[in-house]
């Protein structure tokens, strides 16, 4: 197929917000606000504790049409289908953690995907706590936004404001690009990786279900930071699977 045949990609059409476990509801209708400003559309609610909400829509202020499509999830895993990358916004570096960029080169990596045809999420946690190890855990990248050490408390919509400017800057810089040919594995491609290979720990005697310690978060983080393409993803779950059950040497 020609350069000039192929789909061109429209970076900002491949970006999604994810909020978690939002406690209230007029956080999401300015989140959304904030997010059609910048061109941004796609808005996933993770079990939310009120939606929909009169409150959330008198905030949404001209953005109601994103809360009238954003899609519910029941797990940060499920609003994370199909993306090749997920940045987790923190306040705070984590021990033991991924690798951690300001909100501008975090934008940058994103719409460098994003251009590519891939979808990229940008993942808030609770107003109170923000994000939890466990969904840290579903993250390959954290962002931070450089704030006053002094007084670093960012309202969530007003965070969600940062990121998408700073994404709409990048994706301004972006080139509009065809798809690649290489394509980044997707979140749910890579949690059949992880529990594919945790069973394979397992069934080695390498890994202890009953004292796991920090080694599952361990071995995630490793591969976050490898950025693994769907047919890498292929070829080490087949290493795997021969792991469990070797072919016996030819000839035998």
């Amino acid at each position: 197929m020609s350069l000039e045949a192929q789909p061109l990609v429209r970076p900002l059409d491949q970006l999604r917000i994810v909020l978690c476990q939002t406690s209230h509801p007029g956080n999401i209708g300015a989140a959304a606000r904030a997010m059609k400003t910048m061109g941004i559309h796609q808005l996933y609610l993770v079990k939310p504790e009120a939606f929909p909400h009169e409150h959330a829509t008198a905030m949404a202020t001209g953005a109601a049409d994103l809360l009238q499509t954003a899609i519910v999830c029941d797990s940060l895993e499920q609003a994370l289908n199909g993306c090749a990358l997920a940045i987790g916004l923190s306040a705070r570096k984590r021990q033991l953690s991924h690798e951690l960029l300001p909100a501008r080169e975090a934008a940058q990596r994103a719409c460098s995907i994003a251009a590519q045809g891939q979808q990229v999420a940008l993942v808030f946690g609770t107003e109170m706590s923000g994000l939890s190890n466990d969904e840290l855990d579903h993250c390959q990248l954290l962002a931070m936004i450089p704030t006053n050490p002094a007084f670093s408390s960012l309202n969530l919509a007003a965070a969600v404001q940062v990121l998408c400017y700073e994404l709409r800057m990048s994706a301004g810089l972006s080139t509009v690009t065809p798809a690649v040919a290489n394509p980044l594995a997707t979140s749910d491609e890579l949690e059949g990786f992880y529990t594919h290979l945790e069973q394979t720990l397992i069934k080695i005697g390498f890994f202890d279900p009953n004292d796991p310690k920090k080694l599952r978060q361990r071995i995630r983080r490793i591969y976050a930071r490898a950025q693994l393409e769907k047919e890498e993803v292929n070829i080490l779950r087949g290493i795997l699977k021969l792991t469990q059950n070797p072919r016996p040497p030819e000839g035998l």
